[in-house]
């Protein structure tokens, strides 16, 4: 009986983990290389040469958001199943601010559709002319890259949570903790100064160097799941 709690509690963890290794590989896609290699800032003709000539790269990129906007819901109730019994206070903040996350991430590929629409080229757009398309499509662009300025605010607040649980656990070394505190203040205060647009040479660099640790939490916590996982016995 015991053996067998064993064997699904660590089951459960390997699949959180994996969870976050597949979300960090296909995320890193969507959010990072895909708008990387169409979107050229301020120059809208550019921009939308490069839609057109990457079609399929861009409707990989929804597809791969949509994917990741899946697992998010499922590693997210995994996690809180995990850790609930350390923090159901910390937990529950953790899971709720995730979960917004998730909710802002779906909105805000409504941002998205209007250059997959102007990509599709339907007849009742003949009323704009070129250069209106090309400014719609980068302006569209533009909108979606502060929604996900947007989520990643909600995302600081989960981070820094689950580094606060995660130190407190006892599972896990607390260091890895400190850095998810760091962390979640690297992604809070990057989303801020750059959501308000704020040019604060100072302060950039210095959430910019948060969030490189927020990266090295986030790989370590992942494969810690993966592949170490918990010594002692949780509710999952």
């Amino acid at each position: 009986m015991f053996s067998n709690l064993k064997n699904q509690r660590k089951a459960y963890s390997k699949l959180a983990g994996l969870l976050y290794l597949i979300i960090a590989v296909i995320g890193g896609f969507s959010i990072g290389y895909m708008p990387s290699e169409i979107v050229v800032n301020g120059n809208a003709a550019m921009t939308f040469q490069n839609l057109m000539n990457n079609q399929e790269l861009f409707r990989l990129g929804i597809a791969g958001d949509i994917v990741v906007l899946i697992l998010e819901i499922l590693l997210t109730v995994m996690l809180y199943r995990l850790f609930k019994s350390v923090s159901s206070t910390g937990m529950t903040i953790a899971t709720y601010s995730r979960i917004g996350m998730a909710i802002v991430m779906g909105a805000n590929l409504i941002n998205y559709m209007i250059p997959a629409i102007i990509m599709s080229q339907p007849d009742y757009l003949n009323a704009f002319s070129q250069g209106e398309l090309e400014s719609l499509s980068l302006l569209f662009f533009n909108v979606h890259e502060y929604g996900v300025l947007a989520w990643q605010i909600f995302f600081a607040i989960h981070l820094f949570t689950l580094g606060y649980v995660v130190r407190k656990s006892g599972y896990v070394s607390k260091w890895l903790g400190v850095l998810m505190l760091f962390g979640g203040v690297g992604y809070g205060g990057d989303s801020i100064i750059r959501f308000t647009q704020m040019n604060i040479e100072v302060l950039s660099i210095l959430f910019s160097s948060l969030l490189v640790l927020a990266v090295i939490a986030e790989f370590w916590f992942a494969f810690w799941l993966l592949i170490k996982g918990f010594k002692n016995e949780v509710e999952v």
